[in-house]
């Protein structure tokens, strides 16, 4: 089994070759202007204005906890607006984390996503890179 690959920089800017998929979490309120959909809306206006239509039109598609919207920004560059958020504030249930990805505005602890996405993805043979933002 393989390892994720940790990495400093821009996760808009994926260093690796090949076909990338940029995965993030949305909450399912279609709230959008907070953390890192900032730095995706800097760099590619079609995953925010793909993710509010999606929002907009949820009776007549499957937006809603769990589902993922794939949006394609460059040629070999995906944005995976994944809906695993409820809301967007920490009450007495805890913090709105489904499943726990998000460990930034969120709260998620990277302790119990990690291994998750080790057995996952990184199991399975698909290789994984998390960046951590560079100064």
């Amino acid at each position: 089994m393989g390892e994720i690959n940790y990495a400093r920089g821009d996760a808009t800017v994926p260093s690796v070759r090949g076909v990338k998929v940029i995965a993030h979490v949305c909450n399912d309120i279609g709230g959008w202007g907070k953390g890192f959909v900032l730095a995706l809306s800097r760099r590619w206006p079609e995953p925010e204005k793909a993710y509010r239509a999606w929002h907009r039109d949820r009776a007549a598609n499957d937006f809603g906890l769990g589902a993922v919207q794939l949006v394609q920004v460059e040629r070999q560059v995906w944005v995976a607006n994944m809906i695993g958020q409820r809301g967007i504030r920490a009450g007495s249930k805890g913090v709105p984390v489904m499943p726990r990805i998000g460990c930034g505005l969120a709260g998620g602890k990277w302790s119990r996503v990690e291994p998750l996405i080790v057995e996952r993805l990184v199991g399975r043979g698909i290789a994984v890179s998390v960046y951590d933002h560079g100064d």
